[in-house]
């Protein structure tokens, strides 16, 4: 095999370990995000946009922009746990 078919396959792998990785890291900061909202939901406090950022991330992600999925869905995940703490807050606060 040639140098350069050699290279063209590495550099094919390569890609594409780092395209699977990235996907890894855009499902996991999904998954993180929807725990979150479940975790308000469940106390009846989730917020009006979270689960919309949430399957527009997945969308992105679906599309393959990664990065912009991943920041996404962190700003879904700050929101659940941020109407969780509300939560509490306004609970300590009524007592």
């Amino acid at each position: 095999m040639s140098l350069t078919k050699k290279f063209t396959v590495f550099a094919g792998a390569l890609i594409f370990s780092l395209t699977l990785h990235a996907s890894t890291d855009a499902e996991k900061a999904i998954s993180a995000a929807e725990a979150a909202q479940k975790s308000a939901s469940n106390v009846g406090y989730e917020w009006r946009d979270t689960s919309k950022m949430i399957n527009q991330a997945k969308e992105l992600a679906k599309a393959g922009k990664t990065q912009e999925a991943i920041k996404l869905a962190k700003k879904a995940e700050e929101q659940g746990k941020d109407a969780l703490a509300q939560y509490h807050t306004e609970n300590k606060r009524v007592k």
